[in-house]
């Protein structure tokens, strides 16, 4: 069974968190929910969201992939957090996928893992992504893939970006599956 990570904290975007966790999850891949302190997070509409597991128990897990939802602070904070740094670099370092959404490909720009590589955010962190590397290619479209990174615009691409997400892990037909039992 495939594994991915899902860090999140304070102000994640709801929908893209729970897009991301219920269509992995439709498509029977085990998903962790991590928060940064192991206790529920307050989304940034207000909604409480539980966490399956603190984040430093992930550390040493063979994840096939690990998502960052959007959302602020949220991104912010997890951009700051060594943990999720040290997750996201040793992960890609073994060819893993890493995927992000909205604002937290930030965070990955951050980390150095866009180099030389296509690449989207949320509109307004497109000039934050080039700064950070300058060698990435940004693009306006909804998901971008090149090579092991995913990387997405916000929370109305959140479903295709999931959708993106268990073709990578399951292969296209098993995402067709999903996208018509959820009619997409």
């Amino acid at each position: 069974m495939k594994r991915v990570l899902v860090p999140f904290t304070t102000g994640v975007e709801e929908i893209e968190l729970v897009a991301i966790v219920d269509i992995l999850r439709r498509a029977d891949v085990e998903v962790c929910m991590a928060s940064l302190d192991g206790k529920p997070v307050v989304g940034r509409s207000g909604i409480t969201l539980g966490a399956d597991q603190h984040i430093q128990d992930c550390v040493n897990t063979p994840w096939d992939m690990v998502v960052l939802p959007g959302g602020l602070p949220n991104a912010q904070l997890l951009q700051e957090s060594a943990i999720v740094k040290d997750i996201m670099c040793k992960h890609s370092a073994q060819n893993k996928t890493v995927a992000a959404i909205c604002a937290a490909p930030v965070a990955l720009a951050h980390f150095g893992l866009t180099a030389n590589k296509q690449v989207t955010s949320y509109p307004s962190f497109a000039k934050d992504m080039q700064q950070l590397q300058p060698s990435s290619q940004y693009q306006q479209q909804a998901v971008v893939e090149d090579e092991n990174i995913i990387t997405s615009r916000g929370a109305g691409t959140a479903v295709a970006f999931a959708l993106t997400l268990v073709t990578k892990l399951c292969g296209q037909q098993h995402a067709e599956e999903i996208r018509a039992s959820i009619v997409a």
